[in-house]
């Protein structure tokens, strides 16, 4: 029995070692950890109380930002914004005027038309980046400018394209910015002194003839016309009907252009009795006269074309 006493002691002496034994290697694991952390928190530039509030700072914003997550599931965002929206309105803040301003040569009333969806609107309502690309659909309007002046007026400034040319179709005349974005008709006698395009193709040309005129800038407003031909090469028509049939490529016809000036400028080509000059096989120049008769369509065929 008492040898039987020793063993049993024996036993709890070993386990407890064993466990006295593992806290030990545990305290040694835990502070080896907190040393290594209390090393690397001392690598940084922060005390130990400025440490507390990022700490603190951390886990308010994780609540919070958890809040809001519920929050914005059971459609509490919208039910505020709603909220506030009928405060606004009961308070006078809601769309009671439109300004529209910049708008000279357009009709004001295609501004209004798409603006006056607004009136009596709350103002936390109005979405004014989607009312501006509404706006931006109107052919006039290059630019446009929202905003809501409180308690109840709603802004909105217009930036007009500039008419630049007449595009001639089949059936009206267009006015086209300098673009070729086609703004609106236009009565012939409204076109009358304006740069007409005409030939399929022109108005998406409109910039290219710009800059083929700027070659020459004493010629540029004698030019009545334009024909783009065969979407490859301009016929210039004159104020003085005489015609100036120019080569394809547009250094060829900036060239050809700039020639024709010298010459104008020497020997009085224009306003003479010359009906048409060809230039579409440079450096020649063929002239056609009211009498030529059939040298006309010689010089053409030269040329490798009609004029």
């Amino acid at each position: 029995m008492a040898q039987q006493i020793r063993r049993s002691s024996t036993t709890g002496v070993r386990r407890a070692t064993k466990a006295q034994s593992r806290a030990v290697t545990a305290r040694k694991a835990q502070g080896r950890a907190s040393g290594f952390i209390d090393w690397l928190m001392g690598l940084l530039p922060f005390t130990e109380e400025q440490w507390s509030r990022i700490w603190l700072a951390i886990i308010i914003g994780g609540a919070v930002g958890l809040a809001f997550i519920i929050a914005s599931l059971a459609g509490v965002p919208a039910m505020a914004e709603a909220q506030v929206a009928r405060i606004a309105a009961d308070a006078g803040f809601e769309v009671r005027n439109v300004r529209v301003t910049g708008t000279n040569r357009m009709d004001e009333r295609l501004v209004y038309a798409r603006v006056l969806s607004q009136r009596e609107r709350a103002m936390p309502d109005v979405d004014v980046t989607a009312l501006r690309a509404e706006l931006m659909t109107l052919p006039w309007v290059k630019d446009a400018r929202v905003s809501i002046q409180l308690p109840h007026t709603l802004a909105i400034d217009i930036v007009e394209r500039t008419p630049h040319a007449v595009l001639e179709k089949p059936d009206r005349l267009v006015l086209i910015d300098a673009g070729g974005e086609e703004l609106e008709t236009v009565a012939p006698d409204k076109a009358k002194g304006m740069l007409r395009l005409a030939g399929p193709g022109a108005g998406q040309q409109a910039r290219q003839l710009e800059k083929l005129l700027a070659a020459a800038p004493a010629l540029s407003p004698q030019v009545e016309s334009a024909e783009w031909v065969g979407n490859r090469r301009w016929n210039l028509t004159f104020r003085t009907a005489q015609l100036l049939a120019l080569p394809e490529g547009e250094i060829e016809a900036a060239t050809a252009l700039v020639k024709f000036a010298q010459l104008d400028g020497q020997n009085r080509l224009l306003g003479g009795k010359v009906l048409a000059f060809d230039m579409r096989s440079p450096p020649r120049l063929y002239m056609r006269l009211p009498d030529d008769g059939g040298a006309a369509a010689k010089a053409a065929a030269r040329a490798g074309g009609a004029l």
